[in-house]
């Protein structure tokens, strides 16, 4: 019988594009992850007793022996073996935001240690943009929470396609952009808007009397009704396909009370009839405005928010 193929993650992109957030991701799903492992190392490595897990290996500028061109050297000749099914997983971030997210730690560049670190970021997404073009799997970062980055890659990289279909149901605004990975979305910017009535406008979704106002407009039961007998309709046959993560995010203008309130009500709904729900408001955990649906954690990096470099 032919053993099946070892599978390896390479995990790289620009310093503070979510590596770290990345493979501490990866860990949990149950990879074995290794950060920062010099490139030359990674074949003998791989040459070495079969491990018994999968394998999340992460790669950037600050790798002792690191190049692009051994990258792709290695990326090459490893897509090559039929003993391995490798990915390359690249993590990618607008500029404006690296250079944000770098302000707000206040580390140094490793590409300019002694220069602002906006030209050390502009350096390395250009030296890196050999390595993104042959990516397997490449994720944008930008517009993403470390819970947003933890969600796409267990849709991703999930490991037990027998394990119970995870869902999640979140809310987010069209002015940032519809979420990278959602499998569904749906619109409520037809349903009356709470925003143009003082009294509702600082609340949210989460508060009953904004819930209230949504669920009163004569379209809304009609349209959660649809929208939960699709998803019952949906989601077991994702689960007989081997999806282990669908996500289904409902959108507003602000993301904050139309959308928010659906999700809302849609999770419950998904939840009593047995699925596992979890529920992410994009626009409300930006902004410190809701209780992050995951579990406490001890990381840094996932208590502020930030992803770190």
């Amino acid at each position: 019988m032919t053993s099946p193929a070892q599978r390896v993650v390479l995990v790289t992109g620009p310093s503070g594009a979510g590596r770290a957030t990345a493979i501490n991701a990866l860990e949990d799903l149950g990879y074995e992850a290794i950060d920062n492992m010099p490139l030359s190392l990674i074949p003998r490595l791989l040459d070495g007793p079969a491990p018994d897990r999968p394998l999340a290996l992460g790669l950037d500028v600050r790798n002792r022996d690191f190049s692009v061109g051994g990258l792709l050297d290695l990326h090459r000749r490893l897509s090559g073996d039929a003993m391995l099914a490798l990915e390359l997983l690249y993590l990618d971030c607008t500029l404006d935001v690296l250079v944000r997210r770098y302000s707000e730690t206040r580390r140094r560049h490793p590409l300019t240690p002694d220069a602002a670190p906006a030209e050390g970021i502009a350096r390395e997404r250009a030296l890196l943009e050999p390595v993104r073009a042959v990516s397997d799997v490449l994720v944008d970062t930008t517009a993403f929470s470390p819970h947003d980055l933890r969600a796409v890659l267990r849709g991703q990289f999930a490991l037990d396609s027998g394990r119970e279909l995870a869902v999640t149901v979140g809310s987010f605004s069209y002015k940032r952009g519809v979420p990278q990975g959602a499998d569904t979305v749906f619109d409520c910017r037809f349903l009356s808007n709470p925003h143009w009535n003082p009294d509702l406008r600082p609340l949210t979704g989460l508060d009953a009397p904004v819930a209230a106002h949504v669920t009163d407009d004569a379209r809304y039961p009609v349209f959660e009704s649809k929208v939960v007998d699709l998803m019952t309709f949906l989601l077991p046959a994702y689960r007989e396909e081997g999806k282990a993560h669908f996500e289904v995010a409902f959108g507003c203008t602000g993301g904050r009370h139309r959308s928010v309130a659906a999700a809302e009500r849609t999770a419950r709904a998904l939840a009593e009839a047995g699925w596992q729900v979890s529920i992410r408001h994009r626009e409300l955990d930006l902004r410190g405005s809701a209780v992050p649906p995951e579990p406490p954690v001890t990381d840094r990096a996932e208590q502020t928010g930030d992803f770190g470099t």
